[in-house]
């Protein structure tokens, strides 16, 4: 039954995946007919197709709204801003493998804020995920042998954001309302989003543009819903790995749809990159399952002793 389970998060989590994929995909694909904050302002439009799959039977949807913490809900609600309208800009104006490997760079930033404002011990081995990730992504930006540009500034913001968002939902702890968490996420890039576009927003032409926009919001909002479906089934460390199927996504877009082949050195970057990320979640694996191990060790030994006269 645990197998199953397992399996059938996996699953879920690698649909997920590709639906953010083939989201992004449509992003870039608007790029140069859409404001890129008009774009990132359609996605927590559609993201509200959701609310009905979140919403418990028993809860009300004003509890959108409902925080302890109203510091964590503005904090979240901010860096989704600032991710969907970077990580839309950055995968406009870069290939999408290089701008994802940038946005991988999320893991150093979360250990970073983790253990300068948190005060968190962090093991050595996750500094070593981390500083084999940061080598990676230096091969793929080559500082000085190569342009610097916005696109790459984009890539690295979301990053920030999507790590500052990360530890945003890690203070606010159990006791908030999922669609207290989910509806900062929406209003976000509602509203940041919305009043950056309207300067440049302009009406989609044509039914291919609606489409690629339909299916830019839609698909962002599917995938989060394949995602919290996964975490249902499986613990969230075991669907962490699908998340570098997006490498192979990207790669395929980009060589496919896009026509924009990567080069030797920047290749080299993205494949160290998803190394260290899988060499985390490795790590990850064998140190739950050690636990594991000891615990069902230390319930046999007490039964074995309440079992003597």
């Amino acid at each position: 039954m645990k197998q199953t389970l397992f399996s059938s998060g996996i699953l879920l989590a690698l649909l997920g995946y590709a639906a953010f994929s083939i989201s992004d995909a449509c992003s870039k694909g608007l790029a140069g007919h859409l404001d890129p904050f008009e774009v990132a302002f359609s996605g927590g439009i559609f993201g509200f197709l959701l609310l009905p799959f979140i919403r418990r039977p028993d809860e009300p949807y004003s509890d959108i709204f409902a925080t302890t913490r109203p510091g964590m809900w503005i904090l979240r609600a901010v860096s989704t801003f600032v991710s969907t309208a970077a990580s839309v800009m950055a995968f406009m104006l870069l290939p999408m493998p290089e701008a994802l490997s940038l946005m991988f760079l999320m893991p150093f930033f979360v250990t970073i804020i983790s253990v300068t404002f948190l005060k968190e011990k962090v093991s050595f081995w996750t500094w070593l995920s981390v500083a084999v990730g940061f080598l990676g992504v230096l091969i793929v930006l080559r500082p000085g042998a190569r342009t610097f540009h916005l696109g790459h500034v984009c890539a690295i913001l979301a990053a920030l954001a999507n790590a500052a968002s990360v530890v945003a939902y890690r203070l606010a702890g159990n006791g908030s309302a999922r669609l207290s968490l989910f509806g900062s996420s929406l209003f976000g890039p509602l509203i940041g989003d919305g009043l950056l576009m309207i300067a440049h927003a302009s009406w989609p032409h044509g039914a291919k543009a609606w489409i690629i926009l339909f299916g830019y919001g839609f698909l962002a909002a599917l995938g989060q819903l394949f995602m919290m479906m996964a975490t249902a089934v499986a613990p969230a460390n075991r669907v962490a790995l699908p998340q570098y199927s997006q490498m192979v996504w990207a790669v395929a877009f980009s060589y496919l749809l896009f026509h924009q082949p990567l080069d030797n050195w920047t290749f080299v970057g993205i494949v160290i990159v998803t190394l260290s990320g899988m060499l985390n979640w490795i790590r990850q694996k064998l140190r739950f399952e050690r636990m594991a191990l000891e615990e069902r060790w230390e319930h046999r030994h007490d039964h074995a002793k309440a079992a003597k006269p």
